[in-house]
């Protein structure tokens, strides 16, 4: 599972993150954003024009996901998933990257350019499953703007499955389970018979 944090955080900030998955034999691969921001990381600029910083960002992570695959870990047992700024990238690559993953894991996120990433989908994305988790109350990524994105995408013939929560901008218990039963229905799935 890679995992991508939000604003101003970094891999410090999810290592609770396998033990409260709680799925043994799951490697995980926390990744740091490339641009420093108040003592943590940015994927990319949310205060000016966020898209050069957005595909800058989605070229390193298909790097890293090819680089992944390189030694071994197939993109078909790989799970891409982010918080807020990371779940915006982890959208912004699974539907973008060539190969089938196990699961692409939005939470508290958003999509960049719903239209145009619709019009650059890879072969494979009607395929990709998603899971994309938002709170009724977020101050920060309105929920009614993230709920129209994701019912564009599903218009376009998306597999997401939506699941919203009573919180606020963070991760909730009840959020874990849903996010531990979406990996693990995702790795059945991609094992071979």
């Amino acid at each position: 599972m890679v995992m991508l944090h939000g604003l101003g955080d970094s891999i410090e900030g999810y290592r609770w993150l396998p033990e409260a998955m709680n799925l043994p034999g799951l490697n995980y691969l926390l990744v740091n954003a490339p641009d420093d921001y108040f003592g943590g990381y940015s994927w990319f600029d949310f205060e000016g024009d966020m898209v050069p910083g957005v595909r800058r960002s989605r070229k390193l992570l298909f790097e890293l996901l090819d680089a992944t695959r390189a030694k071994g870990f197939p993109t078909s047992q790989t799970v891409i998933g982010g918080f807020s700024q990371g779940g915006l990238m982890s959208v912004e690559v699974g539907l973008r990257y060539p190969y089938r993953l196990a699961g692409i894991v939005c939470l508290s996120g958003c999509v960049c350019e719903p239209v145009k990433l619709i019009q650059e989908l890879s072969p494979v994305a009607a395929r990709q499953r998603l899971l994309v988790t938002h709170g009724t109350l977020d101050p920060l990524i309105p929920f009614a703007e993230v709920r129209a994105q994701v019912n564009t995408l599903t218009t376009a013939g998306l597999q997401i499955e939506w699941r919203e929560f009573v919180k606020v901008h963070t991760i909730i218990e009840p959020e874990m389970e849903v996010i531990r039963g979406f990996v693990q229905a995702g790795f059945v799935a991609a094992t071979p018979v």
